[in-house]
């Protein structure tokens, strides 16, 4: 297994960008007017490989939606046409995740996630939000980035020390980036689609959001119900978590749900490299030697990792999940002698994530003795992931402004369709009970279809998810309430 500390996901999966400076263009009105497609080239030795068919675009979008006549950037679009004209449904639009996602790699590299029956009769067509990759991207400075605090303070000196932080880190993006950076919430980003959906000339779209991106698709069906055909939310934020508390419960509760998972599993199967070990043991040994510095990174065997990396580390383990190569890699960590480098680095998080989860979540803390309580409340309900990886987007809120987009109940009226909800019973970014609460709040516009399995996202979760899904998608066949599919367990 690859431990990857530079890849973020926040359930909320949070991603990363490339630090350096960039200037924003302002000129030019937004327009709605066709899209010219020409083919996509690759952009450079680090673009992923580029599959015959796939097509891109610049579509110019304001700045801020509220002034609709003011300053412009470029949006980048990417479709790849249905392979059977002929049996062509409309335009499928992903929703991409993290936030940090590329829709337009996504698109590039062939979409593969989806099945050759949704490709054959659907344009998929992506994007890369406001703020990602091509998109008028947000560039901070690097040395600034190396500065990255810890998302777990030892005391008010380093609680405060972490807000004037942030705030000198969102003053140095702004800077480089440009008016763009103070409107990367979703509410810009539903309009950003929709502005999309126009260009193509299409009355209305097929929608399919993954993670963050069915907050996207929520707060669409909240703004343009009769521009819906279709919708998908696999693996569901719920954005009504009303506080800090209540939104690191759900994440921690998720994490250490899954990684009990893991434990079970390895339990069971001889072919794991931990049977017959004390796992939850192992693990507390592992934790206790990182605080003290005696557990190497896995990408940097001679520096020394923190406790919330290693957690974050493993937390990504889980989204395949990646249970042998998990077992295989804490086997190594245990056996390790201490690294001999000087104490960690920072992970070099940049802010693109950060400033678009920022302006999506209100989740104050007031002072070091409330954000302590918080953590040893998770430590007492969840002993094994007592760091959630979304800890770190809280902590890096600390000291913004309020939410532009702040989080709140779904209201959606006026739907033709039911939207398909998508989510496993152990997945652990966006636990079963979001996705339960997201089918509350849209009543009977809402159907959640359970994957009885393990992971970050269910699409791919046997023949029994994808045939369903794939059957509301083309057909509009809704699945009845209370569908589950078995699970299907992970190699071994």
């Amino acid at each position: 297994m690859e431990f990857r500390q530079r890849a973020l996901a926040c359930g909320v999966a949070l991603g990363v960008a490339t630090a350096g400076l960039a200037t924003l263009p302002v000129s030019a009105a937004a327009t709605t007017a066709q899209v010219q497609w020409t083919d996509c080239k690759p952009e450079g030795k680090d673009d992923p490989n580029v599959v015959k068919g796939s097509q891109c675009a610049t579509l110019q979008v304001p700045v801020d939606w509220r002034n609709p006549n003011g300053p412009s950037f470029g949006l980048a679009i990417a479709r790849r046409t249905a392979k059977v004209p002929g049996d062509r449904v409309g335009v499928l639009m992903w929703g991409p995740g993290g936030p940090g996602d590329s829709g337009v790699d996504r698109v590039k590299t062939g979409m593969s996630r989806f099945s050759q029956n949704l490709q054959n009769r659907f344009d998929v067509v992506s994007f890369d939000p406001r703020g990602i990759a091509r998109s008028s991207p947000v560039k901070c400075s690097a040395a600034l980035l190396a500065r990255q605090p810890s998302p777990v303070p030892k005391s008010q000196a380093d609680f405060t020390a972490t807000i004037r932080y942030n705030r000198e880190l969102a003053a140095d993006c702004r800077k480089n980036t440009g008016p763009v950076y103070d409107h990367l919430d979703t509410w810009q980003t539903v309009r950003d689609v929709d502005a999309i959906r126009a260009a193509l000339g299409e009355s209305t779209i097929t929608f399919h959001g993954s993670s963050y991106g069915t907050l996207l698709g929520g707060q669409y069906a909240e703004t343009y119900p009769s521009r819906i055909r279709a919708m998908v939310l696999e693996s569901v934020v719920d954005h009504s978590a009303p506080s800090a508390k209540s939104f690191l419960d759900a994440q921690a509760s998720a994490a250490q749900d899954s990684f009990d998972e893991f434990v079970k599993w390895c339990d069971a199967a001889t072919t794991c490299s931990l049977h017959g070990r004390e796992i939850h043991a192992l693990w507390a040994g592992l934790l206790a030697r990182a605080d003290r510095g005696e557990v190497p990174d896995p990408q940097k065997p001679d520096l020394p990792i923190t406790p919330y990396w290693l957690s974050f580390n493993v937390f990504r383990a889980l989204y395949g999940p990646q249970w042998p190569a998990l077992a295989d890699t804490l086997k190594k960590l245990d056996a390790s002698a201490p690294p001999t480098g000087q104490p960690p680095v920072p992970t070099g998080l940049a802010s693109n994530t950060l400033a678009v989860f920022c302006q999506d979540w209100n989740l104050p803390v007031r002072n070091y003795q409330e954000y302590a309580g918080l953590l040893s409340r998770l430590a007492r309900n969840n002993p094994d992931m007592r760091y959630p990886g979304q800890l770190i987007a809280v902590s890096m809120c600390l000291g913004m402004p309020p939410a532009d987009n702040p989080q709140h109940r779904l209201k959606v009226h006026g739907l033709d369709e039911a939207i398909l909800l998508a989510n496993a019973i152990h997945d652990p970014a966006t636990g079963y009970n979001w996705a339960q609460s997201v089918e509350r709040q849209l009543g009977r516009h809402g159907v959640l279809l359970t994957y009885e399995g393990w992971g970050h996202g269910s699409y791919d979760g046997g023949p029994c998810m994808e045939n369903t899904i794939d059957a509301y998608l083309v057909s509009l066949d809704v699945p009845d309430r209370g569908t589950a599919c078995p699970a299907v367990p992970p190699v071994s």
